[in-house]
């Protein structure tokens, strides 16, 4: 409970917006900074829910499939965080430790400035090289995915661009300290959440320099003034700068120019690459196959290398959107179990140092397990209901594994978990059996 209580200090909101100090957010060594991406966890469930509220009461579109899958893809880039640091963080110390050129002091304010606009500057070009490398728009496209645009798009992160984004982060190691680039390389992508919301309009003057909602739902839009438009992470400067600034004009339609059509996240996070493949396959010549993986998404032979704007077709509306969906008390329920998922992701990710390898990697499976079944149930495919009693089965022996350790949850608490998800078991059992199936509902947006 101590841990938890930590997490809603009012330090880890502010680091959210990026309304921080240098004096403190300076750490000495690499293990004394924070994970501040668990710790505002609460933060992000609370907010998100808070905007679920004001979209109903404006009367917006508030899909629960859709934000479900978008936190689903959150949890799953950021599970690695259970068994190892980041591959990114132990090569940036290795090549600081061996190949640093100027010593800069750890705990000076224009060092963490420096760090500052260095990460954010980093992230402009890796992000415009996302979208015109096809091989990381294959990573990239999972954050795209979304046809909404609210908190939630902002937790649909890829699990493998993080090791595309490390090649460009890679250069601040011959002068930045580690602690201090790992600080901002946290709160450079906790300040994009906030950004990724309708609710708010505009900010005034600071529209300028400041990346903004509004900036940025342009930067999601398929319609085709949106294209390739508005990299920036925390600062929008670099798009003046780079003539890559389009400011928002008529209404965004969000989404990928050719939208998925299913649910499933593990799939979403290797769809474009397997489009690469066939690509790849298809082309005749060495030369087009590479074209095929390195060249934008939207080249073919003959065309230029990032591909013809022209080939973008408008967007005409009402739209319609992917989604198929639950009844009301299939969406209850998928609302309840996604937020123990959620929750024992965030309790788990306090005390990873206290697991096994063993401990580790069956939570990472049980979580990948669970958000597979969401998507499964949602996608209405034909065994789903067979994979949620497994699900839940595997819960339950998760349950007895480790009771009376103390590692996780008081008995009382573990208890009433165990009986919540064998009446689950049950319950989908009694649907596997009858072969209950969900119709497919699409419905268009407003």
């Amino acid at each position: 409970m101590e841990t938890m209580s930590k997490n809603f200090e009012l330090k880890n909101l502010r680091a959210m917006f990026y309304l921080v100090t240098p004096n403190e957010t300076s750490y000495e060594r690499l293990e004394d900074v924070p994970n501040y991406v668990d710790r505002v966890v609460p933060f992000f469930t609370t907010l998100v829910m808070l905007e679920m509220i004001i979209n109903k009461v404006k009367g917006r579109q508030v899909r629960l499939n859709d934000s479900i899958n978008s936190m689903s893809h959150g949890i799953l880039s950021q599970m690695h965080g259970l068994i190892t640091r980041p591959v990114e963080l132990v090569t940036y110390t290795w090549l600081y430790d061996n190949c640093h050129f100027v010593d800069l002091p750890w705990d000076n304010p224009w060092v963490w400035f420096l760090a500052f606009i260095g990460v954010d500057f980093t992230y402009y070009w890796f992000h415009r090289w996302s979208h015109e490398v096809n091989i990381i728009w294959a990573s990239h496209s999972v954050h795209h995915s979304s046809e909404d645009y609210n908190l939630t798009t902002a937790l649909r992160q890829s699990a493998s661009q993080k090791y595309y984004s490390m090649i460009l982060n890679l250069g601040m190691a011959f002068f930045i300290p580690p602690p201090i680039f790992y600080v901002h390389l946290q709160f450079n992508l906790l300040y994009q959440f906030w950004i990724h919301t309708e609710v708010v309009n505009t900010i005034g003057p600071l529209e300028y320099f400041l990346n903004t909602p509004s900036h940025h739902r342009v930067h999601h839009g398929r319609n085709p003034y949106c294209i390739d438009k508005n990299y920036g992470g925390t600062l929008i400067i670099w798009d003046r700068m780079f003539n890559t600034f389009q400011a928002e004009d008529k209404k965004v339609i969000y989404g990928l120019v050719h939208p998925n059509q299913f649910w499933n996240p593990l799939w979403s996070q290797i769809a474009h690459y397997m489009w690469i493949v066939s690509l790849v396959q298809t082309h005749k010549g060495i030369g087009n196959k590479l074209s095929a993986i390195f060249n934008g998404p939207g080249w073919e032979p003959g065309k230029p290398r990032t591909g013809l704007l022209s080939d973008i077709p408008e967007v005409e509306e009402p739209v319609q959107k992917y989604d198929s969906n639950l009844p009301t008390w299939g969406n209850v329920y998928m609302f309840v179990h996604f937020l123990l998922v959620v929750f024992g992701y965030s309790h788990l990710s306090q005390m990873k140092n206290e697991l096994s390898c063993f401990y580790s990697l069956a939570c990472i499976a049980f979580f990948i397990v669970s958000i597979s079944c969401f998507g499964a149930l949602y996608d209405n495919c034909k065994f789903s209901s067979l994979y949620e009693v497994l699900r839940c089965v595997m819960f339950m022996f998760y349950c007895y594994y480790i009771k009376g350790t103390g590692l996780f949850l008081e008995l009382n608490f573990l208890s009433g978990l165990f009986g919540l998800y064998a009446l689950s078991a049950v319950l989908w059992l009694t649907l596997a059996c009858t072969q209950y199936r969900f119709n497919v509902v699409t419905k268009k947006s407003e």
